[in-house]
């Protein structure tokens, strides 16, 4: 919360985290396209792809002539890249991996949409002022294992969120530097990823594009048959 002089207001743990959720995006469903840039060091890329989800259902990417496709669900994660012939169909290890730190549907719907990756309310916190966001820390945290959240006083929204497992050398970095309104909703402009290991480092930058809501929406997905199974 922003004081008419522009300043940060002091407000409790308690209630900065209550506005989270009370600030929560209230979707069924939603539309629209990302700007995708990747580098791993090794390899820079830049595509679009198409999105669409549904609540707590499902998520679905799908890139320019269908050459590749996700179809996300809470039970599982499934892809196919036709330059390659490959595809992939099992539970969250793949992106867990990828990003060093574990991950389920609702934290990846999380990520996507501005929201805390784990649930706020199930912890206690402690919560400072911090380059004007509210800085929240829990006050027991797992073993090896820190967490970081830093909320937007305008609309509560995570504006960043860091995991890092010391013991590992892993730093897991996701930034929004700015958000849109649409029909009277924040919901983020940009996203970057950022994951660290050692000798490691991939970062992935999203930018939204054309983004609706409660629009009907289908999840065309069929793997070609003949592809190779990518096994983790």
């Amino acid at each position: 919360m922003v004081t008419s002089s522009g300043e940060v207001a002091n407000l409790s743990t308690k209630n900065i985290i209550k506005n989270h959720y009370r600030n929560t995006l209230k979707f069924k469903t939603i539309r629209g396209k990302l700007k995708v840039m990747f580098d791993d060091g090794k390899r820079q890329e830049s595509f679009t792809l198409s999105l669409r989800m549904k609540k707590d259902e499902a998520i679905w990417l799908s890139a320019t002539l269908s050459l590749v496709k996700v179809y996300i669900t809470p039970q599982k994660v499934s892809f196919y890249n036709k330059l390659d012939n490959t595809y992939f169909e099992g539970d969250f290890s793949l992106i867990s991996k990828f990003l060093g730190t574990e991950l389920d549907f609702e934290k990846v719907q999380n990520l996507l949409i501005g929201n805390a990756l784990f649930d706020l309310k199930n912890e206690r916190f402690n919560s400072v002022i911090q380059n004007k966001n509210y800085a929240l820390t829990p006050k027991r945290d797992f073993e090896l294992f820190k967490r970081l959240f830093l909320l937007d006083p305008f609309h509560f929204k995570v504006k960043q969120q860091r995991l890092e497992q010391s013991g590992k050398n892993r730093l897991l970095t996701i930034d929004y530097p700015a958000y849109q309104e649409i029909t009277g909703q924040a919901f983020p402009k940009n996203v970057e990823i950022k994951a660290e290991e050692v000798n490691k480092k991939t970062t992935i930058q999203i930018e939204y594009r054309k983004i609706t809501f409660n629009e009907n929406v289908r999840f065309p997905f069929k793997i070609p048959s003949g592809y190779k199974e990518i096994k983790i």
